[in-house]
């Protein structure tokens, strides 16, 4: 069994390259159970949060597939280390053989999130974003943040990277780190001018209280809110949902853990029949992506066993074939 770590992670994936395994993952398909998600109460500090994530890849009637794999995320989300300095999210991923149930790699689960989170938001983008999207705005500074951004750069001709966070030293750290990688990124002002300014705002927060206001947004954007994962946590107003046209990663977990779309569903601000596609369907053609550059488009993901299972694999074997 290989033990990855993020550093190697890093060195086995492109943007481009996990994008268009993420196309390939969501037009074939996977057997996906809706994660588990539990919440882990503590007496001295904000609850944390445990999620399962299984996958396995299909075969054929023989029983037998030549890359079949399963594998299975643990991710804890723990606010309070924000306050000591360490991330929020951690987590393992375990690859095992489709067949025997032989484990295969040992994966670091934080970096592996990272990446397949980001692309996955990418590959939306492009199919709803504007094709001459220019400006990039990045709302939160998380250990995310850097990813969305080169993700986005990938799909997208993007010439200024936008990174806005209550902190603005947080927000310079990730602006400065994207500068040595060659990328036009700066810190960004006041959040409602940039929000009426953006190409894509991609939205990477744990908040409870929207900051995507829809009244703000031009037409032809394209919003990604990608952090909240409760029904709790909310990062657009009503507004931004009824002005969009919305899209989902996946219609299980979105309408049930997502607070951006349970909640405007709950009031009726959103109808079900309102979210126009997943990326299901809009990796198999089944469904269109953007209509026209005045039009807006919003996409919501949760996260979805799928990714990690399909980049999974991809380290593994781009590692694999180096040994």
């Amino acid at each position: 069994m290989l033990t990855i770590s993020a550093a190697e992670v890093d060195r086995a994936l492109t943007f481009p390259g996990l994008v268009e395994t993420l196309r390939n993952a969501f037009r074939d398909g996977a057997v996906q159970p809706v994660r588990h998600h539990h919440a882990v109460e503590r007496p001295d500090g904000a609850a944390s949060t445990l999620l399962l994530m299984p996958a396995w890849t299909d075969f054929n009637a023989a029983g037998t597939s030549a890359g079949g794999h399963i594998g299975v995320k643990i991710v804890t989300v723990s606010p309070d280390n924000n306050a000591i300095a360490k991330p929020a999210v951690m987590g393992l991923y375990l690859l095992l053989d489709g067949v025997t149930g032989e484990p295969e790699a040992l994966i670091d689960g934080q970096r592996l999130t990272q990446w397949r989170t980001a692309c996955a938001s990418a590959l939306a983008a492009s199919y709803l974003a504007r094709e001459d999207a220019t400006r990039l705005l990045v709302i939160g500074a998380g250990a995310l943040s850097p990813f969305l951004a080169k993700a986005h750069s990938a799909v997208r001709p993007i010439k200024s990277i936008r990174i806005w966070n209550r902190t603005p030293t947080n927000a310079e750290k990730v602006a400065s780190a994207l500068r040595a990688e060659g990328l036009p990124a700066s810190v960004a002002g006041d959040l409602d001018t940039e929000l009426g300014e953006a190409d894509i705002v991609s939205s990477a927060t744990i908040s409870t209280t929207p900051l995507v206001k829809g009244a703000l947004l031009k037409p032809g954007a394209h919003v990604d809110l990608v952090g909240g994962f409760t029904p709790q946590m909310r990062e657009s107003d009503d507004e931004a949902i009824s002005r969009a046209r919305v899209y989902v990663d996946t219609r299980a977990g979105a309408t049930k853990e997502a607070g951006d779309i349970v909640q405007p569903l709950a009031s009726g601000v959103l109808k079900p029949e309102a979210i126009v596609a997943d990326l299901h369907e809009l990796a198999r053609g089944e469904k269109g992506g953007r209509r026209g550059d005045s039009e807006i488009t919003l996409f919501k993901s949760v996260g979805a066993a799928l990714e990690d299972l399909a980049a999974g694999i991809a380290v593994y074997e781009a590692l694999s074939a180096r040994q």
